[in-house]
This record gives structure tokens, C-alpha cells and sequence, in this order.
């Protein structure tokens, strides 16, 4: 009997996954605040946009899950998708709820498109570059949405960075409570948190870094980024070494060599 394995494109849902996701949350929030304050915000997010177009070609062309690609791709979405959900804001004066919930029908139709075309939305079966597309479709949504949330908690809702991290903190372990004891969904509970961890994270960010004027401590966007990114390199080194969060795919069978096999019992040991 011949087995085909099919390499899984993206990392096993560990503990190490939840913090670099947390991490690159907060860390895309204070790049992208650190680029625009710096270079201006078209030339920040020209910058933002050939560095995330850079580095999905590089994850896309990956046959497997390789740890550093992976996670820069996630950062890089991580930037762009905030600078992404701000020029909606600042440069078009889209108001945070009507950009949260345009998202959220967004991610909604990539949710859709994805299982109309591969029946199942799980992390488990992503193994081919079409179901990859979709991955990061709804990465990019999430990251959007969630910008568009934590602002508008924040900002719009007035509850300031603190309670918006705390707020987030609880919807996190809504999912884990549920699906820990209350046999929710795997697929949903995964990407219910997915989605709750980017407002978390942005809101941790600009509480460190932005100025007490703004409802911040005033430690700066450009130190928070740099932080950051050190931990970030640092985790996924560990994960690149260990390859402790690699996914271990069960082979699928040929299904034409066991249709050989039922019809010739004889030829079992003619395959490899």
C-alpha cells in the first residue's frame, strides 16, 4: 500500500502559538505607530505594504511549515493590517464601528468562500496552497477586524487601554472555558480567540507606548517595538531548533493502490 503525506503549511496550536500571536499583535500596533510617526504615513504604509506583499510570497512559497517564514509573515500582517485599519479612520474618516463591522462581513465571506470550497475551516488541513490562501485571508481579516475593535472599545467606547485589555482578556477565556469544559467547538473556539487576541495585544501596546496625554504610559512606540520584536526572534529561534510546535500529519492512503489490493490480493506487496 502506497501512503501519500501531505505537509501541513501552518504551526500545531500550542502555548508558544497563543504568546507569539499575543506578541506580534502588540508588536504590529507599535511598528506601525513607530513608521508612521516617523517616515509619514503614505511612505509608512508603501513601506508596510512591500513588506507584507514580501513576506507572504516567501511563506506562500514555502512546501512546509517553516517557523521564521511563518512568523514574519504574521508580523508583517501584523504591521500592515493596523496601518490597513487606521487609514480607514484618520485618512477617510470611517467611524470604528462602521469599520468594524465591514470587517467582520469580511472575514464572515472569507469564512464562507473557505468552507463552500474545502468543507472544513480547520488549521489541521491546511496542506495545499489553495487552502493556505485561505488561511491567510482570514488572518488578514482577523487582524483588521480586531484593530477596528480595539479602537473602538478604546476610543469610541471611552474605556481606554487598560480596561479594553482586560475586556479582551475575559472574551479570550470564553472560548477556552468552553471548549475546556463545555465541548465547544474546536474550530470556532480557535478562531474566536484568533480573533481576540489582535485587540489585546494592540491594547497592551498603546497603553506602553503611547503618551499620558493619550491615555498611555509614555514608554514610546518605537522602544514597545523593538521589545517586541526581540522576544518574538528569540521564540521562534527556540521553535526553529526545537520544532516543537511542527504538526504531525497522518498520511493518507492511495486510494487506488487499496482498490488494487481488494481486487488482487496478491499485489499488497508490489507497492511501496
Amino acid at each position: 500500500m502506497r501512503a501519500k503525506l501531505a505537509l501541513l503549511r501552518v504551526p500545531e496550536i500550542t502555548a508558544y502559538f497563543w504568546i507569539i500571536k499575543a506578541l506580534s499583535t502588540a508588536m504590529g500596533e507599535s511598528s506601525s505607530d513607530f513608521l508612521v510617526k516617523s517616515v509619514g504615513p503614505v511612505p509608512a504604509v508603501l513601506l508596510g505594504f512591500a513588506g507584507f506583499v514580501a513576506a507572504m510570497v516567501l511563506q506562500l512559497s514555502r512546501r512546509r511549515y517553516v517557523a521564521w517564514s511563518y512568523w514574519l509573515a504574521v508580523v508583517m500582517v501584523g504591521v500592515f493590517g493596523t496601518m490597513a485599519a487606521d487609514v480607514l479612520h484618520v485618512g477617510f474618516h470611517v467611524e470604528y464601528l462602521v469599520s468594524s463591522v465591514g470587517f467582520a462581513v469580511v472575514l464572515a465571506a472569507v469564512f464562507l468562500a473557505w468552507r463552500s470550497s474545502e468543507k472544513t475551516l480547520s488549521i489541521h488541513s491546511v496542506d495545499s496552497v489553495r487552502r493556505e490562501i485561505f488561511y491567510w485571508s482570514a488572518v488578514i481579516a482577523t487582524f483588521a477586524l480586531g484593530t477596528a475593535v480595539g479602537d473602538l472599545t478604546a476610543v469610541a467606547f471611552h474605556l481606554g487601554y487598560p480596561l479594553s485589555a482586560l475586556l479582551f482578556a475575559a472574551l479570550i477565556a470564553v472560548p477556552a472555558i468552553g471548549y475546556r469544559w463545555f465541548n465547544l467547538n474546536a474550530i470556532f473556539a480557535f478562531w474566536f480567540a484568533y480573533v481576540a487576541t489582535r485587540p489585546l495585544g494592540a491594547s497592551v501596546a498603546d497603553w506602553l507606548g503611547k503618551p499620558t496625554v493619550e491615555g498611555g504610559i509614555g514608554v514610546g512606540s518605537g522602544p514597545v517595538s523593538l521589545v517586541l520584536t526581540a522576544a518574538i526572534a528569540a521564540l521562534v529561534a527556540y521553535l526553529s531548533l526545537t520544532r516543537r510546535d511542527v504538526q504531525v500529519h497522518e498520511p493518507s492512503v492511495d486510494v487506488q493502490a487499496v482498490s488494487d489490493a481488494a481486487l488482487d490480493p496478491g499485489s499488497s506487496g508490489r507497492h511501496s
